[in-house]
């Protein structure tokens, strides 16, 4: 059953979706090394900032900006393509 626009997400709600989303990009060492490169951190930094929500924020900004990553990882979780766009609206 898809999650959709009409469930309640708050902002806990999205940091979760944006973290499983982070989980998406590091499934493939492309997606995740296209990602370092075009946030300019390292492994390292990453591993750091995983908690914040701004950088929570950036790795569905990542997911936004690329359509086809964005409707791959709604479909694996089940997800409205919407609800990414919705959760980045809910982090700083």
């Amino acid at each position: 059953m898809k999650r959709t626009r009409s469930e309640a997400l708050d902002r806990a709600g999205a940091e979760a979706l944006a973290a499983e989303a982070l989980a998406f990009v590091a499934e493939e060492p492309d997606r995740l090394g296209r990602f370092l490169a075009l946030s300019g951190l390292s492994p390292e930094s990453l591993r750091r900032r995983i908690g914040e929500p701004a950088f929570l924020g950036g790795v569905l900004d990542f997911l936004l900006g690329d359509e086809a990553l964005l409707v791959a990882f709604a479909e694996r979780q089940g997800l409205a393509p919407g609800l990414p766009a919705i959760a980045r609206r809910l982090l700083p």
